[in-house]
């Protein structure tokens, strides 16, 4: 305001040293120009009273209800107590403000475990405690003086001295009564009110417990402590490895050799397809009967199938003519239950059993020797040898205890276990030219295992899945069709992705329950399965429509399998303990 006034004074003066001369009667009368203020008008009592507001409320405590704080507050401001009425929890009336907690204020303390056991000991013997919140004592003061403020972890350095000679006597005494180096008074070993009498009858901790000669056992105990280590050993030895049971093989053919000296399990000559299209069966040509239980699993003998091996829940397996006689050539006896699976090796000479007494066995063909037997005490659901020619000593199983396990023939011993299912394992499928194989469990899912390397590579598990318990690969190697218990057969890509093929969906048949088998025509036309009513489904592998059902067992029908050169031949086999040949 001063610079305005003093602005407006010094234009005051300049107009005045610039008017003209008064003197001249020509000139025209002086014209005086009031001055302006750019500067607006200010009201001076309200300033004053705004300045006097500001100052109080930069004076006062901040209001907690208002949402924003228009200037700057001070330390002062911000740490003052709030003022006003209590908190509506509040029974002792504490302002807001004097309180960290809801119902009053809360000291922090922390006191160690230990420190917390010393001081409660010692206030329930001595009756005093040290006071957590401070450096004085509560509880019996002149307990407090008399024991010079010692606690039950604290015992002074005399006290300990003494407490050690009592202990040295106590123990010279007893040596003297019990050693009777020194002569007691008989008196005092029968007065109970001496030291010798407490020092021979001091009880030790172990006083209750009996400490004797063992004495004769009963014949009753003796029997039943027989039964009882008999029982022991034999789960032990069970537990370690499977049951053992003498291998024994029974020729039924008419001579093992024929005039060229050819073996039995030697292929026609003549035997070979006779086109690649296949055709789907009508009736009946052929019953095999022999095995008096029902037929878990059925194969063809490789690339020929003149030869038919079928696993039985009877413990045994057997082998069938399929070209000439249809009979009966051999039945191998090895295991004490039933079979579960059997497989081929690559030119049939040899073949693995599966067995529920937790063995597998690896027989000989022609002759019916075991080679080898292997067992890890855990029941095998499946087994499958390398494909490959050169790895056809390796032998894999999937095991009851959720474990892959990968054994070499030739040494027998184990060489890899993939472990990482959390259900038995029920297929194995070799993928990706053998490099890859792929494995379905009790748990719902599906995993891709690189060959020899124990880690999972793809692993596919949806919250619709069910478990697959048998899976077969598609004769051009791009799919899995794998059956699943909600009544269906899913197809699954071996491509890199694994993935699900959604427009391929076969159903129609009920499987709920059972591992039933499926299966391919050679040609990949066609998908087969058996079901749980003893029929066989076949489906069209382009428009997923079935072709044809067949009523082939009474009960389940288990396995099914496409003849590999007879294009319209297959065979089924069932709980009912039958193996059906059809055309």
């Amino acid at each position: 305001m001063d610079l305005l006034q003093t602005y407006a004074d010094k234009s005051d003066g300049e107009d005045q040293s610039h008017q003209p001369s008064t003197s001249s009667p020509d000139s025209s009368p002086p014209r005086l120009i009031p001055s302006k203020s750019a500067a607006p008008k200010v009201d001076d009592t309200m300033l004053a009273l705004t300045v006097a507001k500001a100052h109080q409320s930069h004076s006062k405590p901040i209001d907690p209800s208002q949402h924003v704080v228009a200037f700057n507050p001070t330390y002062d401001q911000l740490w003052a107590p709030i003022y006003g009425p209590a908190h509506p929890y509040a029974k002792d009336g504490i302002a807001q403000g004097m309180r960290n907690h809801k119902l009053g204020f809360v000291e922090d303390a922390a006191i160690d475990s230990f420190v917390f056991d010393e001081q409660y000991n010692t206030f329930h013997k001595y009756g005093y405690a040290a006071d957590p919140s401070g450096n004085n004592y509560i509880g019996d003061l002149d307990a407090l003086q008399k024991n010079d403020a010692i606690s039950v972890y604290n015992i002074p350095q005399h006290e300990q001295k003494k407490r050690k000679i009592g202990k040295m006597k106590d123990v010279e005494m007893e040596n003297e009564v019990v050693g009777g180096e020194h002569e007691v008074d008989p008196t005092e070993i029968d007065n109970p009110a001496s030291d010798v009498w407490l020092m021979k009858n001091k009880k030790s901790p172990w006083a209750g417990k009996k400490v004797g000669v063992q004495t004769e056992l009963t014949e009753e105990q003796k029997k039943y402590a027989e039964e009882y280590a008999k029982k022991k050993e034999e789960k032990g030895h069970s537990v370690e490895k499977g049951e053992h049971l003498v291998d024994k093989t029974t020729f039924h053919g008419k001579e093992e050799r024929d005039y060229q000296g050819r073996s039995w399990i030697a292929p026609p000559k003549d035997a070979k397809a006779t086109n690649d299209h296949c055709y789907i069966p009508k009736k009946l040509i052929h019953t095999w009967s022999g095995h008096t239980k029902g037929v878990s699993a059925i194969r063809f003998f490789p690339k020929y199938g003149h030869l038919i091996l079928s696993a039985g829940m009877d413990t045994k397996v057997k082998i069938w003519d399929v070209f000439n006689s249809g009979k009966c050539m051999r039945t191998y006896m090895g295991h004490s239950k039933a079979v579960r699976d059997i497989s081929f090796c690559n030119d049939g000479t040899k073949f693995l059993t599966a067995g529920y007494d937790k063995n597998i066995k690896y027989w000989d063909t022609e002759t019916g020797q075991v080679i080898s037997t292997f067992s890890i005490g855990k029941i095998p659901y499946v087994v499958k040898l390398n494909p490959d020619e050169d790895k056809q000593h390796i032998l894999l199983a999937g095991m009851s205890d959720k474990k892959i396990v990968q054994w070499d023939i030739n040494t027998g011993q184990t060489t890899q276990e993939y472990d990482q299912h959390l259900g038995a394992v029920n297929t194995i499928t070799f993928v990706d030219n053998n490099r890859r194989f792929v494995t379905s469990s009790d748990d719902k899912s599906l995993r891709v295992w690189e060959f020899g390397i124990p880690v999972v590579i793809k692993y596919i598990s949806e919250p619709h899945m069910h478990s697959m318990p048998a899976i077969s690969l598609h004769p051009n190697t791009n799919w899995l069709a794998a059956q699943s218990l909600d009544n269906q057969i899913l197809i699954y890509s071996t491509r890199e992705r694994f993935q699900l093929n959604k427009k391929k969906r076969f159903a129609g048949h009920i499987v709920a329950g059972y591992a039933c088998q499926v299966n391919f025509s050679p040609d990949g036309r066609f998908v087969m399965s058996g079901d749980g009513e003893g029929k066989c489904w076949f489906w069209d592998w382009k428009s997923c429509k079935v072709f044809r059902t067949l009523k082939c067992h009474e009960g389940v029908c288990i396995g099914c399998e496409w003849h590999p050169l007879e294009q319209s031949k297959v065979a089924t086999c069932g709980w009912d303990g039958l193996i059906k040949y059809w055309d």
